[in-house]
């Protein structure tokens, strides 16, 4: 299982968010979100999108901590990324 977690760094709804991700399957990401009970609803194309009161926890869990620009890389090797304008399409 890899599953990815960059640190909390991106503002949204006045908190900072990490991104979760899996470099193997969407169906292994889901699993995983699901064992941690984070709702489907923080699902964003390719990623969960994990508030940082949440981040030690998922990384306790097995995440593995990656710098933003690692988790990207890896993200876009899997063939898992979906591009920013397949995103608008969908």
């Amino acid at each position: 299982m890899t599953v990815l977690i960059d640190p909390p760094m991106w503002p949204a709804h006045d908190r900072l968010w990490s991104h979760l991700v899996s470099d193997q399957s969407y169906d292994e990401l889901h699993a995983f979100a699901t064992t941690l009970g984070i709702p489907r609803r923080l699902f964003d194309h390719d990623h969960y999108d994990i508030p940082q009161e949440r981040y030690a926890e998922v990384v306790a869990a097995g995440a593995t901590e990656v710098s933003g620009t690692m988790l990207i890389r890896r993200l876009i090797a899997s063939g898992l990324r979906v591009r920013e304008r397949d995103r608008h399409q969908s």
